[in-house]
């Protein structure tokens, strides 16, 4: 595949014949109701990730293309009103068709080989019938595929492994045959199911009992390499299985194949409880920092919790041998270490309008107590960060009376030097924590002003504490027509000072004296007011 994808690059500069189709606004339309199932892509030239997808997507069309599935593509900057029809709002945007009303936003990664996997899956039912014929044949067709073996009046397992299917349908490919003799061929019981793959040993067989959450926690883990490769597009989904990871870090990728046949006895023995993967020290390396090891000294091992988002590397001095990571690992399981934390100096005092929260006292600020807290995670060099700063300060001091103050914190924490329990993807990200509710906490997605910042505190809050934002303005407002009015009766007095001192300049100099004094302490005055209101 990777050949290929050389190749078509080379064959597209030279402006050879291409197997991805270009439309404007008067073929597309055609083209969709011509093919049952299309992919198009909708693109701009200038577009960095566009020409990185370029070779994958001819080499994709020019396979998909056997199979009678078209690829095509719109220049959006030609043809503006066709993308803002389809509501193209990013580039690259990649849209399935199955026909002209039928449309869903393509999923997948963007590798020639994932995406030839991905629209084969639409090509298909969501359970494919299987026959002795074709079962070998099926088996292969993917990297995963999962065979459902049951008799033809078992209509409850029929159901059970349809509807798993229907909602796994664009991540493998499913199939099913109720043929009793192919069933013992395979050596499977029925009702049965065997997932068969194209890494590790082959295949795995459901033995438990025939429910779809069973069965769908079955695929999430037989479904994962042994040791897996994280990667742009493996890393969400790793973040997204509820097990543990555990980075193998190294620069070449003959240390990380030595590492990984090193350490694969015991992702083996750990299979479903810890995922195990390598990760490119050259390219990812500064992740290492964030599981709080020393970035550039590989090749290196950690753990990451990751619905805790909490890290445990392993000593960095240590040899990366089977006996000396599994003693690590064991320990991990049996919560005989503690996790690596990351934290700021607890501050030494702490009595702003807005609480600053570091690693070592984010339970006791956010968590463990009965206050409605909102979390600002923020970045030092964020520009938007500093944007909110003045905004959030104010919002603080809203709920900084002693009456909301034991209903309310206004927090903000540095995410980029304290480890926090959710993984921030981006800042600021703020959350809502509300009282007898911590592990349910709200995203805030709405405009960064106070007022929708306050109504977002008092709406989601469990204390539904309301902040007074209208009397704030009002004195505000009193303070700002008071300070022109004392300036300008200050201004009138040093006035008529001065003009004393003109008429009596030659024969009263006392007189002169004392109006003139009168005058600075009428402006002294009337500013020492005007301070003290602010």
């Amino acid at each position: 595949m990777r050949y290929s994808i050389v190749l078509t690059a080379v064959l597209a500069s030279l402006g050879l014949a291409s197997d991805v189709l270009e439309l404007k606004e008067d073929t597309l339309q055609g083209f969709v109701k011509e093919h049952d199932l299309s992919l198009i892509e909708f693109f701009a030239p200038w577009c960095g990730h566009c020409k990185a997808l370029a070779p994958e997507y001819e080499s994709a069309a020019t396979t998909l293309k056997e199979k009678n599935i078209p690829l095509a593509k719109v220049d959006c900057t030609e043809e503006q009103e066709l993308c803002k029809k389809y509501g193209v709002e990013g580039y690259p945007t990649l849209k399935v068709f199955r026909g002209e009303d039928n449309i869903s936003p393509y999923t997948g990664q963007r590798k020639a080989d994932a995406i030839v996997s991905y629209m084969t899956k639409q090509s298909l039912p969501a359970v494919s019938e299987v026959t002795k014929d074709s079962i070998d044949e099926f088996k292969t067709a993917d990297k995963v595929v999962l065979v459902a073996y049951f008799a033809a009046d078992d209509k409850a397992s029929n159901e059970t492994f349809t509807s798993v299917a229907n909602g796994l349908r664009d991540s493998y490919l499913f199939g099913a045959t109720n043929d009793a003799e192919l069933a013992k061929a395979e050596g499977v019981k029925q009702p049965g199911l065997v997932l068969y793959k194209s890494f590790d040993e082959g295949k795995d067989t459901f033995t438990e009992a025939f429910d779809k959450e069973t069965i769908e926690s079955f695929v999430k883990v037989a479904s994962t390499p042994l040791v897996g490769e994280v990667g742009p597009e493996t890393y969400s989904g790793y973040m997204a299985a509820g097990i543990p990871l555990a980075y193998i870090f190294a620069e070449e990728q003959e240390e990380r194949d030595t590492l990984a046949k090193e350490l694969k006895p015991l992702a083996e023995k750990y299979k479903g409880k810890i995922n195990f993967a390598t990760i490119d020290a050259k390219a990812f390396g500064q992740h290492g920092g964030n599981l709080n090891l020393e970035v550039g000294k590989w090749p290196a091992f950690a753990i990451q919790k990751t619905d805790k988002n909490q890290k445990f590397p392993y000593p960095q001095d240590k040899a990366i041998t089977e006996k000396d990571i599994g003693s690590f690992v064991d320990d991990f399981v049996n919560d005989k270490i503690s996790p690596s934390i990351k934290s700021d100096p607890i501050p030494e005092s702490n009595d702003g309008p807005v609480t600053v929260v570091v690693a070592h006292e984010y339970e006791k600020l956010v968590i463990d107590n009965d206050k409605d807290v909102l979390l600002e995670f923020y970045a030092p060099w964020c520009g938007h960060c500093k944007a909110l700063a003045p905004k959030y300060e104010e919002l603080g001091s809203l709920f900084s009376s002693p009456e909301l103050s034991k209903l309310v914190t206004v927090a903000k924490v540095d995410a980029t030097t304290n480890d926090v329990p959710d993984e921030i993807q981006g800042f600021p990200t703020i959350k809502l924590f509300p009282a007898g509710k911590k592990d349910s906490p709200i995203d805030y997605s709405g405009a960064r002003t106070v007022e929708d910042l306050a109504a977002f505190i008092e709406e989601n809050g469990t204390h539904k504490a309301k902040a007074v934002i209208a009397e704030v303005k009002e004195a505000a407002e009193d303070v700002a027509e008071e300070i022109p009015e004392q300036a300008a009766a200050a201004t009138d007095k040093a006035k008529d000072a001065a003009e004393t001192v003109a008429d009596k300049a030659e024969d009263v100099t006392e007189s002169v004296k004392s109006a003139a004094s009168e005058a600075t302490e009428s402006v002294k005055s009337a500013a020492s007011e005007v301070h003290d209101e602010l």
